[in-house]
């Protein structure tokens, strides 16, 4: 493993490089939003919701959040200091992060159906000082959450949406109504951390991922310099009709998404929560040209388009993302007229790869796309040396949209190659053409529903199970969600576990619902490397091929 001075001075000579090439400068957040109000003062942002929707303008978004960076700073947030966003996809969302941004604070985008343990984690590990989230929503009760998630000596403001709000807690609604924007401006740094996005991998706890206004705003600036060097899509086409996002907020797809229009214009449809008819309804009233979504999002829109008998013809193209896309899924696609192909991406580096709809069906249907502008990836074997054309190694990505390393900077020691290279975890191949395949991923995680889940994690807390003496987190396929959660489970000889009881641990845990398996089987034995180390390769191939499970049930 790297030790600390080489990984910070490969970051410093990495800044340097972008610097020189001009997609990195000084240029925050503060001064994107500037410029994105002055040139797309009308494009709309428009929040579908039972419970509070909303639409606003971009210009009406940009002095709201004036407004809001005033009223922190009158709180006592302070440039370097840290807001965390657990809501769902309101535009109290970009009020938040866009203030927030503009005051010198980093974000914490967290994603709202996360339980009160991995909230604790969070704004411990973090710091940190405001917390903004709903009272309640879709039955869940936000402040019990609060409360559950144990001391967090670093929380000053809790900022609450919604009638009930303990004592202490400030209203959000009121804040947003205040007048003044007396604050200090240009405070913030281009290599300031503006968010911090959390995401799980082979670690029991959800990983912190760090990333500036520079790693963020790199496409900005490329294009700033050279308008025609083309940045990262941006939605739908110029002219066309509006975009809508599916991504519950919290993830890096839903942050992208949000700050997309801010900085680059655009109209652009948001729903708190996936409701297929009513999504069938929003494209048919707003005329919607694009969107982007799992196969799921995409199957039950059409099933619900058919079934409420909307016009949806105004969609031009959904792209595939955030699961695992099969080359049927692709073909699916076209033949519903709706062209997509297959990227590959991360939250700790969005977009290595990219397919454009214009590529024909062998590119879009086989690969992960062609490596987009500013990245450089290397495929190595076990020893990290460099594979030949077409071999399969893991996947090391560099660029300047990687992110600045973990919260947790232990991490970074083990993920870090010599010369800021970032071992992804994922195998894949490059052929002779420069387009990367994913052929399988190192890292021990399940991707349910576009949602990343750490095995471990899963695994620490079914060992907390009375009578479990080892257990296996495994992905299980699903037609609908791409993958569950089955658990393999050896128990001591005269102990009792169901699927019912597993289910009701991991809800007095306060885990999130999709990390709960779905499928529990147990087994006498676990498939082993000659090491000791489970063969989860060999029980996730059981799962796809069905039939006999080691004699479990």
């Amino acid at each position: 493993m790297l030790d600390f001075s080489t990984i910070e001075a490969d970051r410093a000579a990495r800044c340097a490089y972008w610097r020189e090439k001009g997609v990195y400068a000084d240029f925050t957040y503060a001064e994107a939003f500037a410029q994105g109000a002055e040139r797309h003062p009308g494009a709309r942002l428009t929040f579908h919701s039972a419970v509070r929707p909303a639409s606003a303008t971009v210009e009406e978004i940009f002095l709201a959040t004036d407004r809001l960076a005033a009223a922190f700073h009158r709180l006592g947030l302070r440039p370097g200091d840290r807001l965390a966003v657990m809501l769902p996809t309101w535009l109290d969302v970009p009020l938040a992060y866009g203030a927030a941004l503009k005051l010198g604070l980093a974000v914490i985008p967290i994603v709202a159906i996360y339980g009160a343990r991995e909230l604790g984690f969070i704004i411990r590990q973090t710091e940190a000082k405001a917390l903004l989230v709903p009272h309640a929503w879709r039955g869940y009760d936000f402040l019990q959450k609060v409360a559950d998630a144990g001391e967090m000596p670093s929380l000053r403001r809790l900022f609450v949406i919604g009638e009930r709000r303990p004592a202490g807690a400030i209203d959000w609604d009121a804040l947003r109504a205040e007048t003044g924007v007396d604050y200090p401006r240009g405070e913030a740094q281009a290599d300031d951390v503006a968010c911090i996005l959390y995401t799980s991998g082979t670690t029991s706890e959800p990983k912190g991922v760090k990333h500036t206004h520079n790693t963020q705003l790199c496409d900005l600036n490329a294009a700033r310099l050279t308008p025609d060097a083309g940045a990262m899509s941006v939605g739908a086409p110029q002219g066309a009709g509006p975009a809508l996002s599916v991504w519950p907020a919290g993830h890096i797809a839903s942050y992208l998404s949000l700050m997309r229009p801010l900085l680059y214009g655009g109209d652009y449809i948001y729903m708190d929560q996936w409701v297929p008819e009513d999504a069938a309804r929003l494209i048919e009233r707003h005329k919607v040209s694009a969107s982007v979504g799992t196969p799921i999002f995409l199957s039950t829109l059409l099933a619900a388009a058919k079934a409420v008998e909307a016009d949806i013809s105004s969609l031009r193209s959904f792209g595939l993302g955030a699961s695992a896309i099969t080359t049927e899924n692709v073909r699916w696609t076209d033949e519903m007229g709706f062209p997509s192909g297959r990227s590959y991406g991360m939250t700790e580096h969005p977009v290595v790869s990219s397919c454009g709809s214009e590529e024909g069906f062998a590119i879009r249907g086989y690969t992960d796309g062609r490596i987009t502008a500013h990245t450089e990836v290397r495929i190595l074997d076990d020893e990290g040396c460099d594979l030949a054309i077409g071999e399969a190694g893991e996947i090391a990505t560099r660029g300047s949209r990687l992110f600045m390393g973990y919260v947790d900077s232990e991490l970074d020691r083990a993920c870090f190659l010599p010369g800021g290279w970032f071992r992804t975890g994922d195998i894949g191949r490059l052929n002779a053409d420069g387009y990367l395949s994913i052929t399988d991923r190192k890292k021990d995680i399940i991707i349910r529903g576009g949602e990343n889940i750490s095995a471990k994690e899963v695994e620490d807390m079914l060992a907390s199970i009375p009578g479990v003496i080892e257990s296996a987190a495994v992905a299980m396929p699903d037609e609908a969600l791409g993958e569950r959660v089955c658990a393999f489970v050896i128990l001591a000889p005269g102990a009792n576990l169901t699927l019912g009881t597993l289910d009701a641990h991991f809800r007095r845990l306060g885990a999130a619902r999709q990390k709960t398996p779905e499928r529990l089987v147990l087994v006498p034995e676990m498939p082993r490397t000659p090491s000791g180390k489970v063969k989860k390769v060999e029980l996730r191939a059981r799962l796809r091929a069905g039939g006999d499970l080691f004699g479990g049930r």
